[in-house]
């Protein structure tokens, strides 16, 4: 399970997609932090924020039936871009060939004082 949801947002929303073929949805899914669920703590530094955002996402999408397999597009925010091949590294381990489009910035902060945040769309039949 993801942790709840910090403000007035869907974790996320399923849309029907006719162009996508019959039953295809687009599943847009609110950003995700490095926060434990169980514990409702964020998770040490990048490395680990990243892996457990990714896991946060991955339990979104399994509730909507897809999983980080069906990911076409991340939009990754970062506390600092200096950490972003930490962040890559990670990241890389989570979705097969070929990748999802991705865009990547920095912010001046994000929830929590965590250092990513990790938002996505995702296409299934």
């Amino acid at each position: 399970m993801a942790p709840s949801p910090i403000g007035p947002y869907s974790q996320a929303v399923e849309v029907s997609q006719p162009k996508l073929g019959s039953g295809g949805v687009l599943i847009y899914c609110s950003g995700q932090v490095g926060v434990d669920a169980a514990t409702g703590e964020l998770e040490g530094d990048v490395t680990a924020q990243t892996r457990r955002a990714l896991l946060n996402l991955d339990q979104v999408l399994r509730a909507a039936n897809s999983d980080l397999g069906d990911v076409v597009k991340t939009t990754i925010f970062m506390a600092d871009l200096r950490e972003f091949s930490k962040m890559n590294e990670e990241y890389s381990k989570h979705f097969p060939a070929p990748f999802p489009a991705r865009s990547t910035v920095q912010v001046a902060a994000l929830p929590k004082g965590a250092r990513v945040e990790i938002e996505a769309l995702a296409a299934r039949d």
